[in-house]
């Protein structure tokens, strides 16, 4: 889409910021991500197959997704109670434009590193130098 610099597309209250704000959380698009590949599951299965984030960060994780209406927590009347997570279907329709995002990281992924790494190293050099 092209557009204008007086172009109201990307203000405050645009839907498309809205979009990129529900996954601005570290964990928030992992969660969807792996909720789309595998279909619904339990918390503890959930730690299991993301690895590397605690319970405590997942639940947070998950009540925003659910708060943002992403993803739906259906609890089951069971003995043990059990509680599960699944994408709701604007949850699902999130996993393409994620696929493609995945697919610009792979793409450009070096570059962006190889930038930021240049930056900190003329950052450090302007410290130094007092410039």
């Amino acid at each position: 889409m092209d557009t204008l610099p007086d172009d109201p597309a990307y203000t405050s209250d645009c839907r498309a910021r809205l979009a990129f704000e529900v996954l601005a959380n570290r964990w928030d698009s992992v969660v969807v991500y792996t909720l789309g590949e595998a279909g619904p599951m339990r918390p503890r299965r959930l730690l299991a197959r993301i690895g590397g984030i605690g319970p405590k960060v997942l639940n947070e994780a998950l009540r925003r997704l659910e708060y943002n209406g992403l993803v739906e927590r259906r609890a089951y009347a069971e003995a043990p109670p059990r509680v599960d997570y699944a994408l709701t279907e604007a949850g699902a329709a999130l996993l393409a434009p994620m696929r493609a995002m995945g697919r610009w990281a792979a793409s450009y992924g070096d570059a962006v590193l190889d930038a930021q790494d240049r930056f900190t190293a003329r950052d450090r050099g302007r410290r130094r130098t007092g410039a």
